[in-house]
């Protein structure tokens, strides 16, 4: 299953919450281990191919070895979701070239035929306001660059994409729900995620 949402929206704290409470097994987005990642919130058109390339290679890395007769795996972003969303944007941005484009869809498209897709989706919702306070919150130095308007680019995609997806969804209002602060919102999302998976 993924889980799904912009920068900041909470996926990995839902994914650890999950873990802890319903054992659902993680697999967890690499980030801090991008060595391109703060080269390229400084520098988005020099290094936005390199990043994108780097979170596409190692998310195959770590997907091809989930044992999916283990029960609930949780993926922290799809691959799907990095190409539709992350790497789209910067391409439509001119920060990845057209030639970079074409070689990376088809670098996706031999790695996705070899696996297997989500049956469903948590879909974390956020304003970018919220967005801006989560990113703040957690205090990661490379992400102090990030701008409104790149949140926003990117919570527009993620509404097509969302809207184009034909997968079960359940959706999360983040702006309403604080599942890292209330003990309270942790249990209902905790709730509602098991009461989904059930249904899948």
């Amino acid at each position: 299953m993924g889980i799904c949402g912009n920068i900041g929206a909470g996926k990995s704290t839902l994914i650890e919450l999950l873990k802890k409470q319903a054992g659902y097994t993680p697999v967890y987005e690499v980030v801090e281990g991008n060595p391109y990642l703060s080269d390229f919130y400084e520098d988005m058109r020099k290094w936005a191919f390199h990043s994108q390339l780097f979170f596409l290679i190692k998310r195959f890395d770590f997907l091809k070895r989930v044992d999916s007769h283990r029960g609930v795996t949780l993926e922290d972003r799809t691959i799907t979701e990095d190409v539709e969303i992350f790497a789209k944007n910067l391409h439509e941005m001119g920060y990845i070239s057209d030639r970079d484009w074409t070689t990376y869809l088809e670098l996706f498209k031999t790695f996705s035929d070899h696996l297997p897709q989500p049956v469903g989706f948590v879909y974390l919702k956020a304003s970018v306001s919220t967005l801006v306070d989560h990113v703040k919150r957690r205090g990661r130095k490379f992400e102090n660059e990030i701008s409104k308007d790149y949140l926003k680019r990117l919570n527009f995609l993620y509404e097509r994409w969302i809207k184009s997806l034909n997968s079960p969804i359940l959706t999360i209002d983040c702006n309403s729900i604080d599942f890292v602060l209330s003990s309270k919102d942790q249990d209902e999302v905790v709730q509602r995620v098991r009461k989904f998976v059930s249904a899948l």
